[in-house]
């Protein structure tokens, strides 16, 4: 076995040509297998609440009784004011003559609480439609506080999926009124009214940072520092069974773990709510349902998109959560008023920002996460297969066999000789003499390989700014534009390429490809992990392509090239973007609009990943396999 070893040691094609590709196969089966392991109760751990001065359910909520009429009041003259449609038109990208008095109402019950009230009208153009609205938010100011810090309830008039958010406006008017008449706030509380949950909120928490665009008006009213963010989202009229706590942010940001805990123990323990997270309706605590759950909030982090109004906090690393009402059951709007109490009360008890528990980690069920250090590992090591194949071809790019190079035979002895030494055994018969390959260091003609890859990742910024400028009904006809574009742009640099006779060249030009591509993913694995393991998976075959000689047998050249173009193109960008609105059942249309939205109005940047990383690396290994044709 030793002896074999040595062998293979000494084996200049086993160690450059043979090796690597066993070290990425095996880094990517153990990247995946770390994955499936996380779910176990030996990877996974129970979650608690690091922040002991939150307290969650230590007091007790009054939000009851008369409160309950206010809220129907409320409630009966906003439905006045809305008329028979639902209030459809009433708030939204397109206003009617009827906004005016939404806004004037909103306002007068806000001032008749106590508070002060301010709007801030705003507009955003992307992909040719325009998104304009008006905020009314109303500042109830601490009685024991110094108007330093705050926190933020956040009511939308539709939610994140296009309802009618009636029940969740009167609550919070309701709440207004409540909260102005208790003594014991250390922080302001700023209650928010956006006309979507798209738009609306990211123009006011934008204003409030003095970082908002020129069609964004600046705020007329401030308080301080926002130390967190709840969001209610109650689109029916009947009782709810649970809530759906929704954390995810854009660009697969995360609030702090300890506010999703606080809002698991108020609702589930002190108020008997069941909570759910990730749409999983019905989790049994099983590996398999721990396992949809964690990949469901993987796909979710790995695109990026505001996943509610609460996303808007996350880039100024403010913590936020959305609750939903979900089910059919016994549950009314004063358990979820006493819930928002309960978070308000939690959330006034700090005395510095939430930091002491995990901003990075992947949740399992609503009582058991894996935090960054567990899961970190998983990306990493796909990442890694790439760096690993990229230093292999880098050293065997400076190897050859030169044409005066002495070639030496190796005995038993360890002794060298040169070809033409006589070896004798003890017995004087001949033995066999084991050459070993001669070699030494070429020159490596880096102009090509730096010109292509550096060119092909900023070439990328062309795709990257058509998809977020076009009209929302060019996006279909610009996607099927692209992919016979990248059908045919890897050829043409094979037909290229396969003029100049070097066969040092694509190895090189692969090296440097796969070295970027290692490069950012590890980078990006430490900021959004499940995109990092989702493009380095899709782009894991990167790493087995190859140009074959011209020596190859032509019908086994030609036939797995071919063979690796369809695969390579079926791994394509914009074939992948259909596949996923094909199995999600969403239009190429509605996706790329939702994209562009997330570039021009979030700072989503999911898109640069996708042409500046993705999209060139995957045109290299094209452009590779395709020079076997020529």
């Amino acid at each position: 076995m030793i002896a074999a070893l040595r062998n293979l040691r000494k084996n200049p094609h086993f160690i450059f040509v043979r090796l690597p590709y066993i070290l990425s196969f095996l880094c990517i089966a153990a990247g995946v297998t770390w994955l499936l392991l996380l779910p176990l109760d030996d990877y996974s751990r129970k979650t608690y609440i690091s922040e002991n001065a939150l307290l969650p359910g230590q007091v007790h909520a009054y939000f009851s009784g008369s409160e309950q009429h206010i809220f129907r009041g409320y409630k009966k003259e906003i439905e006045g004011l809305l008329g028979n449609h639902g209030g459809e038109e009433v708030q939204g990208e397109q206003s009617d003559e009827r906004t005016p008095v939404i806004s004037d109402k909103i306002q007068s019950i806000l001032k008749a609480a106590g508070l002060k009230v301010a709007t801030q009208g705003y507009e955003y153009t992307s992909s040719g439609i325009t998104h304009q609205g008006e905020n009314i938010y109303g500042i109830i100011q601490a009685p024991r506080g110094d108007a330093t810090e705050a926190i933020v309830l956040v009511a939308a008039w539709k939610t994140i999926d296009g309802e009618l958010n009636l029940n969740g406006v009167s609550l919070a008017l309701t709440l207004a009124r409540y909260f102005k008449r208790w003594s014991l706030w250390s922080k302001d509380i700023i209650i928010v009214f956006p006309p979507d949950s798209k738009s609306g909120t990211q123009a006011w928490v934008d204003a409030y940072h003095d970082m908002q665009p020129p069609t964004v008006q600046p705020l007329p009213l401030k308080s301080g520092a926002l130390q967190g963010g709840l969001v209610i989202e109650y689109p029916f009229d009947h009782r709810f069974e649970y809530l759906h706590i929704v954390y995810d942010g854009v660009n697969g940001q995360l609030p702090n773990l300890d506010l999703f805990n606080t809002a698991v123990s108020i609702a589930g323990g002190q108020m008997g709510i069941g909570t759910r997270l990730q749409e999983m309706w019905e989790h049994n605590g099983s590996y398999e349902k721990r396992l949809q759950t964690m990949l469901r909030g993987m796909v979710k982090q790995g695109f990026g998109y505001a996943a509610g109004a609460h996303s808007s906090f996350m880039p100024y690393h403010i913590d936020a959560i959305t609750l939903q009402t979900k089910g059919n059951g016994w549950q009314d709007e004063m358990a979820l008023g006493r819930t928002v109490e309960g978070l308000c009360r939690s959330l006034n008890n700090l005395l510095e920002h939430l930091h002491q528990s995990f901003f990075f980690y992947l949740l399992m069920q609503t009582h058991r996460f894996v935090s960054i250090g567990t899961y970190l590992p998983s990306a990493m090591l796909i990442a890694g297969n790439f760096t690993i194949m990229a230093i292999a071809l880098w050293l065997r790019t400076g190897y050859y066999k030169g044409p005066d190079a002495v070639e030496s035979t190796t005995v038993p002895g360890g002794q060298k000789a040169s070809e033409k030494a006589q070896l004798v055994s003890k017995d004087q018969a001949a033995v066999t003499i084991v050459q070993e390959p001669a070699g030494k260091v070429a020159e490596r003609q880096l102009a090509l390989p730096l010109t292509l890859v550096i060119g092909l990742h900023l070439l990328g910024l062309i795709p990257l700014y058509i998809f977020n400028n076009l009209s929302h009904d060019s996006y279909t006809l610009a996607t099927y534009i692209s992919m016979a574009v990248n059908a045919i742009l890897p050829l043409t640099l094979s037909f290229l390429l396969s003029q100049d006779s070097s066969p040092q060249q694509p190895h090189l030009i692969k090296s440097l490809s796969l070295l970027l591509l290692g490069l950012f993913l590890s980078t990006l694995a430490t900021l959004n992990f499940s995109l990092a393991l989702i493009i380095g998976l899709l782009c894991a075959p990167l790493s087995f392509v190859h140009r074959f000689t011209a020596e190859t047998n032509p019908i086994i050249r030609y036939t797995l090239s071919i063979l690796g173009l369809v695969a390579l193109n079926i791994l394509s960008p914009p074939v992948v973007l259909l596949a996923g609105c094909v199995y999600f059942g969403a239009s190429v249309e509605t996706v790329l609009t939702e994209a562009a939205f997330g570039w021009n109005v979030w700072g989503m940047w999911t898109q640069v990943v996708v042409w500046c990383v993705w999209w060139p690396a995957w045109v290299v290994g094209g452009a590779l396999v395709g020079g076997s044709l020529f």
